[in-house]
Formats: C-alpha cells, sequence, structure tokens
C-alpha cells in the first residue's frame, strides 16, 4: 500500500481575507467546530453588533443550552483579540466563548486555561487553532485542535450526553432536516450534501459568490426560503442587493409570486426571501408539507436567481473596473 505525505498548507492560501472568506466559511460549516469542541451547536450569524464593535460569530450552544460566541484570527493571537473576547462575552452573556486563530500564544492559552479556572462552572474558554492540510495534489482540507479547554469538559459533555441536555426542539429540527434531505435525494435535486444538525436552519451554496440559500423555521411560526447575502463585506452585500432590487420584476415573475427584499437594518447582511405562515417545527404531523414547501420554493428560487445571475455578475463585473 502506498502511502501520501500530508503537508501543512497556509490557511491563508485557502482565505485571503478573514472577514470576507473565512467567517463566512466558518458560519456555514459550524458542524466541523461542533465536532472539534464535542458539542451541538448552531451558529446564527456573523458581525454580530456589540455596542460599537462587531463580535464574529454568535450562536446558541445546544448541549448546554447556552450562548455561544466565536472570535476568529487568521494569524497568530494577539492581546488585542484577548480583550476583545471578554468584551464581546460580557456583551452578549455568552457562556461558551470560543477563540479561534492559526496558532495561539503561550500566554493567551494560559491566559484561557486561568479564566477557566477562576469563573463558573457554567462558563466555558476554548482555544481552537485552525489548520489546513493536503495529500499530494488533493483538495486542502481544514480542521480543528483545541488547545484550550476547561478541564472537566468533556466529562461534563459525556454525562450531558447520557441525560439528554440537547433540547427536544433542537432534537426535532435534526429529523426534519434528515427528512428533507432525504427528499432531496429521492428527487435528485443536487443542492449539496449536507449533514443535519439541530439548529432551525441550513445553508446551502447560493448563485452568487457570498450568498447562500437557506431553508429555515423562522420567528413569528413561518417558513423561510431565502438568499441570505453576506460575503463577509457590508458594502459589497449592499452592492449586490441593490442590484438584486433592480431585477426584482423579472425575480418575481420567475418566481410565481412575491418576494420580500430584506436590508436588514443594522446588520452587515440582506436577504431575499418568502415565507409561508403558520408553521411550527412541533407540528410534526405537517412535516412532509413543510418539507414539500421548502422544495417547491428553493427550485423556484433556483431558477428566478439563475435568470439573472448572468446580467447582475456582469454588473458586478463593470463596477468592479470603476475602482
Amino acid at each position: 500500500m502506498q502511502l501520501g505525505r500530508l503537508e501543512p498548507v497556509d490557511p491563508r492560501a485557502v482565505w485571503q481575507s478573514e472577514a470576507r472568506d473565512f467567517t463566512p466559511w466558518l458560519l456555514a460549516n459550524g458542524d466541523r467546530l461542533a465536532d472539534a469542541l464535542g458539542i451541538d451547536l448552531e451558529l446564527s450569524g456573523a458581525e454580530h453588533p456589540v455596542g460599537g464593535f462587531s463580535l464574529d460569530l454568535i450562536g446558541h450552544d445546544l448541549t448546554n443550552d447556552a450562548v455561544l460566541m466565536v472570535e476568529n484570527q487568521l494569524e497568530a493571537t494577539d492581546h488585542t483579540h484577548l480583550g476583545q473576547l471578554l468584551t464581546y462575552a460580557a456583551g452578549t452573556g455568552a457562556a461558551t466563548i470560543v477563540w479561534v486563530a492559526t496558532s495561539f500564544r503561550e500566554e493567551h492559552r494560559q491566559a484561557l486555561d486561568w479564566l477557566n479556572e477562576q469563573t463558573g462552572q457554567g462558563t466555558h474558554f476554548f482555544a481552537v487553532q485552525v489548520n489546513v492540510a493536503r495529500i499530494g495534489d488533493s483538495d486542502p482540507a481544514p480542521y480543528f485542535d483545541v488547545v484550550a479547554k476547561p478541564n472537566d469538559w468533556q466529562k461534563r459533555i459525556r454525562s450531558a450526553t447520557r441525560a439528554g441536555a440537547t433540547t427536544e426542539r433542537a432534537e426535532q429540527y435534526r429529523e426534519f432536516w434528515a427528512l428533507y434531505l432525504d427528499a432531496l435525494a429521492e428527487a435528485d435535486l443536487s443542492w449539496g450534501r449536507r449533514t443535519p444538525q439541530p439548529a432551525n436552519w441550513m445553508n446551502f451554496a447560493g448563485p452568487f459568490t457570498g450568498t447562500n440559500l437557506n431553508p429555515s423555521f423562522a420567528s413569528g411560526k413561518r417558513l423561510r426560503h431565502e438568499l441570505y447575502i453576506d460575503g463577509g463585506d457590508a458594502d459589497a452585500n449592499g452592492v449586490l442587493f441593490e442590484l438584486l432590487v433592480g431585477q426584482r420584476s423579472t425575480l418575481e415573475e420567475r418566481f410565481g409570486e412575491a418576494l420580500e427584499f430584506d436590508p436588514i437594518e443594522g446588520r452587515r447582511a440582506a436577504r431575499i426571501a418568502t415565507y409561508q405562515d403558520g408553521c411550527e417545527i412541533s407540528d410534526v404531523d405537517d412535516w412532509d408539507n413543510y418539507i414539500a414547501w421548502f422544495i417547491d420554493t428553493g427550485s423556484r428560487l433556483r431558477t428566478a436567481f439563475g435568470t439573472v445571475r448572468v446580467v447582475v455578475e456582469g454588473q458586478l463585473d463593470g463596477l468592479a473596473g470603476l475602482t
């Protein structure tokens, strides 16, 4: 048997920009972080406002029923980000606090160990090193190493798992998305491979750079299927959103009904969505109807955005040529 050699890859060769590339990737791949930490989690938003600042990622630790936050760096750790970590934790009330970087200085790892010793049992600090490697000419593969965590973390996680700490609602989400993915496979719809998560949403690659097409259970007992625009740069997100607003009549004609164009005030991102009222994950008898709605609207959204893609991307290229 011939074995390959695992070769490290500079993370900056994969994600050139922390804000535009790495943070959106991590938002879309929270399951990888969950695997590393050994918990169920959902990442719900990027650039979450905390006072006059922005936290990289906000979410929920489903295993421990706690607010989860992530501050990341595509570089070695520094004192500035340690201060930001504590400021954002206080501002969000996060109890599961994750610092992701390409390498950790020893004094910063020791600082997180000290915080884990000094804080209460319900607060958890993690240092997670992001690495990238490949074998030969293979695609680069990211992976995480947890280099600092609470001393009793694994013991408590095993105990929590045995006690069924994952909420019933979270488990319902996981079961629903598993059925949804099965239905996509049966319909021969290749929207991208995903693992069902205990979260109220899933995301799939969108038709434009920096976008996703997300089915979700939104607030107010509604289903939502959306084009979510967040390439990491608020100005670029706004430009793409406005170009799509300019194509509204075509989009709605091809989709077959009105769409909601939402710039999401106070957030970096924007969305274009359709909704279905009166829907709740706990209504298990209606799951087949929800799945059918998500598949129908997802297909029509892809058709509609595919219709305007060439025009919009041409406009984006033209604007880029003026800068």
